[in-house]
C-alpha cells in the first residue's frame, strides 16, 4: 500500500482535497493528511480527518511525539507527498526552503517524489515571481499538475483552476510508477536544445527548456519502459530509473541516439538546430572595421527523418513539432515528410519554450485530435497511456 502525505494549503480549492482523497483511498493508497494554518479557514480537521481515515496533522512540535523527532519520521514515512491546493504562497515558501510550519518542513525533510497541485488567481499565477519559483522546484525534480484554464472562485477567467481530479489521479500514479505496462520495451526521448558553436565563445542555439521531454522520459519510465533520454544542455536533473546521455550538436545527438537502437520507440521532443556553422573558429572572432563576418550555414542531419526511415526503424517514430503559424497544415505535412508514425504539433508564439504548459496537435495517419491546453507533466502522461495502447495492440 502506498502511503502518501496530502499536504492542504490555504486556498478555496482546498474543499477539493477532500474528494481526492476520497478517490485516493478508493485505490488503496493510505492518506495522511497535513493542514496548513490557512487551510483550516476553508475545511475542517473534522472533515479530513473521516475522508482520510488517518488524524490530521497540523503541529510542528507536538508533545508526546518529538522524543523520536516526529516531523522528520513523518517526512521520511512517504511514498510521495501531494500539496493541493498548492498556493502561490506556498509555492514561494518551498522554493526557499522556508521550514516554519509542519507543512514547509516535511517538504524540506523528505526524500519522496513531491507533486504539485497549483491552484490560485490567473494574475498570481502569471506573475513572474510565481513562474520563477515554480521553474525553481521543477529544476530540483518537483513534478507539478495543472492548473487549469477556466472560471476561478474570484470571478475572473484564466489559468489557475486546480486541475481536474482525473488528472491529478493521473499524475499521482505516474509518481508512483504504478504500473508496469511498458516493461521490456527500450524507448529513446530527446530533449532540450542543441548547440552548434561558431567559436570558441558563441553559438547557435533555442530558447528550449527541456521540460516536456523529461517530463516524457519520467512518465515512460514510471510504467517500466527502459529510458534512453538523449539530452542537450538544460539545468534539469535525470528523472528517476532514466538512463541519460548528454550531447551538444545535433550529429552528437544523431550519433547517441543510433547507438541506442535497437529500440520499440522513438520519441523525438528534443529542439534541433535545423543549421550550424560550415566552419568553426578555433579562436574568439574580433569585430572589426569591416563589419560582421558572413556566416555559412549548413542543414544539420534531421533526425526525426533518420529514425523514421532507416531500414530497422523503431516499430513507434514520435516526433514534436513547434510551429508559429499555420500550425494544422505545417504539422500535416512535417508529418508525411518525415515519415514518422505520430507528431505532436504545438504553436510556440502561444505557449513559449521553458513554460509549464502545453497544448498540441496529435496528428497520426487516421486523423488528427486537438488536445486540450494542460500541464507538460499531464501531456507527458497522457501520450504515454498512447504509447501502452499502442504496443498492447501490437501484442
Amino acid at each position: 500500500m502506498s502511503r502518501i502525505i496530502l499536504i492542504l494549503g490555504g486556498g478555496i480549492a482546498a474543499y477539493k482535497a477532500l474528494d481526492l482523497a476520497r478517490e485516493l483511498r478508493r485505490e488503496g493508497m493510505e492518506i495522511i493528511p497535513v493542514m496548513t494554518e490557512a487551510a483550516r479557514e476553508f475545511v475542517t480537521p473534522l472533515s479530513l480527518e473521516a475522508l482520510c481515515g488517518n488524524p490530521v496533522h497540523d503541529e510542528l512540535f507536538r508533545p508526546g511525539q518529538e522524543s523520536e523527532i516526529g516531523h522528520i519520521a513523518l517526512a521520511r514515512s512517504a511514498d510521495m507527498v501531494l500539496v493541493c491546493p498548492a498556493t502561490a504562497n506556498l509555492i514561494a515558501r518551498i522554493a526557499h526552503g522556508m521550514a516554519d510550519d509542519l507543512a514547509t518542513t516535511l517538504l524540506l525533510a523528505t526524500e519522496a517524489p513531491i507533486l504539485l497541485a497549483p491552484a490560485m488567481n490567473p494574475h498570481m499565477w502569471g506573475h513572474p515571481a510565481t513562474q520563477a519559483n515554480l521553474s525553481l522546484l521543477q529544476q530540483r525534480g518537483v513534478r507539478c499538475v495543472g492548473p487549469s484554464h477556466g472560471n476561478v472562485a474570484c470571478g475572473e477567467t484564466g489559468t489557475g483552476r486546480l486541475a481536474e481530479l482525473d488528472e491529478i489521479l493521473a499524475a499521482v500514479r505516474s509518481s508512483l510508477g504504478k504500473t508496469t505496462d511498458l516493461v521490456g520495451r527500450r524507448i529513446i526521448v530527446t530533449a532540450g536544445p542543441t548547440v552548434e558553436p561558431i567559436d570558441p565563445v558563441r553559438f547557435i542555439s533555442n530558447h528550449s527548456s527541456g521540460l516536456q521531454g523529461y517530463a516524457i522520459a519520467s512518465a515512460l519510465a514510471a510504467k517500466g519502459a527502459d529510458v534512453r533520454l538523449v539530452s542537450g544542455p538544460v539545468s534539469l536533473p535525470t528523472p528517476p530509473s532514466v538512463q541519460r546521455i548528454n550531447v551538444r550538436t545535433a550529429e552528437d545527438m544523431k550519433a547517441a541516439c543510433l547507438e541506442q537502437l535497437p529500440a520499440d520507440a522513438a520519441i523525438c521532443v528534443a529542439a534541433v538546430s535545423d543549421w550550424r556553422p560550415e566552419s568553426v573558429s578555433n579562436r574568439k572572432m574580433k569585430k572589426s572595421a569591416d563589419g560582421p563576418p558572413t556566416l555559412i550555414l549548413r542543414e544539420n542531419p534531421d533526425i526525426l527523418a533518420t529514425l523514421s526511415q532507416m531500414k530497422e526503424r523503431p516499430t513507434l517514430v514520435i516526433g514534436f513539432a513547434a510551429e508559429t503559424d499555420d500550425l494544422r497544415k505545417h504539422a500535416e505535412q512535417k508529418r508525411r515528410r518525415k515519415g514518422c508514425d505520430w507528431l505532436l504539433a504545438n504553436d510556440v508564439s502561444k505557449h513559449r519554450f521553458g513554460g509549464h504548459r502545453n497544448q498540441v496537435l496529435f496528428l497520426t495517419e487516421m486523423g488528427t485530435e486537438d488536445w486540450p491546453e494542460m500541464d507538460k507533466s499531464a501531456l507527458a502522461e497522457r501520450l504515454s497511456e498512447q504509447v501502452v495502447a499502442f504496443f498492447q495492440k501490437q501484442g
